[in-house]
């Protein structure tokens, strides 16, 4: 048996491509497949985005787009979105992809998206040239805030908007999830959405609320069941300690799987009762309080069947795909299965 489970109902996620594609009103949709699919797998996700409709695959590295030619994917556009160096740009002829520069050298026989700083701080031209290079194809900029502060996600579109109006035969591109779905004037001629086509919620939410559906759930068992008598505990320095007679569950997963350290105290559900996970988190292992024995195997569902990715992610201060983008699904740790194709 292995020690963990990780399913990628890729129905899902046509599912959530209709629905962004939908939402985009026109607009090309672009499929952000940066770090695997955010843990997904990158290469199963752009091939089933793009037969439901989406018109390009982003990710962040050159390295990443080669992975993709590698895979077979030798036709559709691919958009590296972050910075490159000279030194990259042999194995970006290699891979006959898109680069999105904004400041950095230009290479001059590669099709280039300028980009614009319009108020994220991070990479981008703070202003632009007088005219585009010849190779250039596309206008981009990057909202800040489109998930938390939609008052300053419009400034950012207009300064973006003005710089389109300079440039008008170029595709602009600026929407991510968030603004895809609930901000019309960011949408131009293409979004690029990421978190939301791996139905998660692009505000932290239930995805249910933004018809998205999750597509990938992840699920272990109980490898031991103890009783802990009063005064008796679980795990290093002992961070659990049993008030009363309490049956402990062990489940053979840890941080070296990708539950982090700081998901103690969440919950999953345990033959399908929603239980605590308790005391230390270790690498290969965590606690679970049960209610009452329960026999080894029996079933524990650490993301789906209803509990969700974004209910860990409160627990532990951060956001839902930095929780999937640690996920290790590597033949050595877990299962991988891929369903729905």
């Amino acid at each position: 048996m292995h020690r963990s489970s990780v399913t990628i109902d890729l129905r899902a996620l046509r599912g959530n491509v209709r629905r962004l594609r939908e939402a985009a009103a026109g607009a090309e949709l672009w499929a952000v497949v940066k770090a695997d699919g955010y843990g997904h797998g990158a290469a199963d996700v752009a091939r089933a985005a793009l037969a439901e409709g989406a018109n390009a695959l982003c990710v962040a590295t050159v390295g990443e787009a080669a992975a993709l030619r590698e895979e077979g994917l030798r036709e559709p556009r691919v958009h590296v979105l972050g910075p490159t160096q000279p030194r990259e740009w042999p194995a970006a002829r290699a891979a006959r992809v898109e680069l999105a520069v904004g400041g950095e050298p230009v290479p001059p026989d590669l099709p280039v998206h300028l980009k614009l700083d319009t108020g994220m701080g991070r990479f981008g031209a703070v202003d632009l040239p007088e005219s585009p290079p010849p190779n250039c194809v596309g206008l981009m900029s990057h909202l800040a805030t489109a998930d938390t502060d939609l008052a300053f996600a419009e400034q950012q579109v207009e300064r973006f908007r003005a710089a389109v109006a300079r440039f008008p035969k170029l595709t602009a591109h600026l929407a991510n999830s968030a603004a895809t779905l609930a901000l019309p004037s960011a949408r131009f001629d293409a979004v690029r959405c990421g978190v939301a086509l791996y139905g998660l919620s692009p505000t932290g939410g239930d995805p249910d609320a933004d018809c998205l559906e999750p597509v990938l759930s992840w699920r272990s068992y109980l490898a031991r069941v103890v009783r802990l008598e009063p005064g008796q505990s679980t795990g290093y320095g002992r961070r659990f300690i049993a008030e009363r007679p309490t049956w402990i569950g062990l489940v053979p997963v840890g941080y070296g799987d990708g539950w982090r350290r700081d998901l103690t105290g969440t919950t999953v559900l345990v033959d399908g009762q929603r239980c605590h996970a308790v005391g230390t988190v270790s690498m290969d292992s965590f606690a679970v309080e049960l209610g009452r024995e329960q026999p080894l195997g029996t079933p524990v569902t650490l993301v789906g069947d209803g509990l969700l990715v974004e209910e860990h992610a409160r627990v532990a201060a951060t956001i839902n795909y930095e929780l999937t983008c640690g996920i290790v699904s590597r033949v050595e740790r877990a299962l991988r299965e891929v369903v729905g194709a």
